[in-house]
């Protein structure tokens, strides 16, 4: 072999050590790649397992085509377009900081003791002699105290009255005996009152105290009911209420604008005697100021969103959950998402990319100080309306376009990426809130009225089977409904319960929609001016 024949042989062996080194770099490239990810990933996992550990539980302060161009667009119309948005916007943080510069703080007082009996207690000086001293004053303290509450037995004392003359014949008209016809009572034949069945239906679902812990309250109270004897007495109540269930679920169905969310509620299951997970509705008529919860054996699928709801016609707003995709053809439904879940997925990501969160968060705040703003004015829908538009619409479009070119530079799967397609998915949804000065920016207030439930959840632990999730449901809509109307629900469950056996037959659902607390709470008022 020639010393070329050599020299060639080399340069070929070193040409395929340098492509073989190549290939190896760039497999290693691209595991160091996967491996970052992986890193990203599990960073940011810690990050939100330590932040819902330890940090602070306020949230205040489709997916994306970034390559796509308008088609009726040109990229210099594009780039003007996009000018007069951020110009739009810049105008509005300025009204929006403005408004918040010359607000003026104001903190009320709680006057905690007003409208409540007092009892005075005089405290005389030992020894003192009137003949030598006079009253130049007093000196007052208060101090709150509790009385705890009484049992009573309330006996029913019918007088009966006969004929004086045995020799006259008893009528129709005249019988030779009269007496007073009974009350109908919440149970027949049963021991307990309105007032005793309604503590019982607030100590469960109100105060969130199982019935161990009533018997316990009750024997202090000196009566040793049996923890049977409450459940035996509780199923009854149920089905006497549910008539004004069906009411109140028709009245909320009957209005154009609902927020819809689920919750759990652990269900006994008899063949596997377990308790399984399984799903309470809650629909909320924010104008009616009424709420109700829909039990369908535990389904939160699409079907028993849709015929739940396929009698509705108007806006419906909720979170980003599938089950309502059903309605996203549907003429006579206009979705609307929710800002605070869309703000709950920047806020997470705060930890992995603070700098592109807090922006995002930032823009969100404008949204809601526009809202306050309106709320501190006392604007009208109309004028709610007319604000938004000013304000609102160039934030949202400016950050529309702030998505598209953001989502690019985040992994897909981090919670930055994952964020940013959320929001970006729901953001035609969310714009939906600029179109009636009604609709609320969140669903907040549909979460408040699932608070109960939770607590409820964690005391009473499950539900002993289909029926009892049910009576859940039933109780719990009505006492929602009281919270909403800002009503005592003692009160109104008092006066409810005793009316109810009244109106348990067909045709009376007149009665029954009078003892809605929206309307009932109209009629105390009106009780109240009169005898002013």
């Amino acid at each position: 072999m020639d010393q070329s024949q050599a020299l060639e042989l080399l340069i070929k062996s070193q040409a395929e050590q340098i492509r073989l080194l190549t290939e190896a770099n760039a497999k290693q490239a691209e595991q160091m790649t996967g491996l970052q990810q992986k890193i990203d990933k599990l960073l940011s996992q810690i990050a939100w397992f330590t932040r819902q550990f330890y940090g602070r539980k306020s949230e205040k302060l489709s997916r994306l085509d970034p390559n796509q161009l308008n088609l009726f667009e040109t990229l210099e119309d594009e780039k003007k377009h996009l000018e007069e948005i951020e110009a739009e916007r810049i105008e509005a943080e300025k009204q929006i900081e403005e408004n918040i510069s010359s607000r003026k703080k104001t903190r009320s007082n709680r006057k905690l003791l007003e409208g409540l009996p007092v009892i005075e207690v005089i405290i005389e000086p030992e020894d003192v002699d009137k003949d030598k001293y006079k009253r130049i004053g007093e000196e007052r303290t208060r101090t709150l105290e509790f009385e705890p509450g009484k049992l009573y037995v309330k006996e029913i004392v019918r007088p009966k009255y006969g004929l004086k003359d045995n020799l006259t014949p008893a009528t129709k008209e005249a019988p030779a005996v009269l007496i007073a016809p009974l009350p109908l009572l919440p149970i027949y034949k049963g021991l307990p009152g309105a007032s005793l069945l309604s503590e019982i239906m607030l100590g469960k679902y109100e105060y969130h105290l199982p019935f161990y812990r009533q018997v316990k309250q009750f024997h202090h109270l000196g009566v040793k009911i049996p923890s049977n004897t409450l459940s035996g007495w509780f199923k009854p109540t149920c089905e006497l209420l549910t008539p004004l269930y069906k009411i109140l679920k028709e009245e909320v169905l009957n209005t154009d604008y609902i927020q819809v969310d689920e919750t759990t509620l652990p269900v006994i299951n008899k063949e596997s005697h377990y308790a399984k997970k399984e799903y309470l509705w809650m629909i909320r008529s924010v104008m009616k100021k009424l709420v109700f919860f829909h039990y369908d054996d535990g389904s939160r699928s699409g079907d028993t969103a849709y015929s739940l709801l396929k009698s509705f016609d108007g806006y419906l707003q909720s979170d980003g959950y599938g089950a309502y995709n059903v309605f996203k053809e549907n003429d006579q439904i206009c979705l609307v998402a929710c800002m605070a879940h869309i703000r709950r997925r920047y806020e997470i990501a705060l930890d992995e990319n603070k700098s592109l969160a807090e922006y995002a968060l930032k823009q969100i705040q404008h949204l809601y100080q526009i809202e306050r703003m309106a709320d501190e004015q006392n604007l009208s829908y109309e004028q709610r309306y007319k604000k938004r538009n000013e304000l609102a619409r160039p934030i949202m479009l400016s950050f529309e376009k702030w998505m598209e070119e953001t989502y690019p530079t985040v992994l897909p799967k981090n919670r930055m990426g994952e964020a940013i397609s959320y929001s970006y998915s729901l953001w035609p949804r969310m714009k939906n809130y600029l179109k009636d000065g009604r609709l609320k920016i969140d669903n907040n207030l549909a979460e408040n009225a699932l608070r109960p439930i939770a607590l409820s959840r964690k005391n009473l632990m499950f539900c002993g089977n289909h029926e009892a999730a049910q009576n859940t449901a039933v109780i719990c809509s009505l006492l929602a409904s009281c919270k909403e109307s800002g009503i005592n629900p003692r009160e109104w469950l008092n006066d409810v319960i005793a009316k109810m056996p009244y109106y348990q037959n067909p045709g009376n659902e007149d009665n029954l929609r009078a003892l809605l607390p929206n309307n009932w709470k109209q009629q105390e008022s009106n009780k109240t001016l009169i005898i002013v």
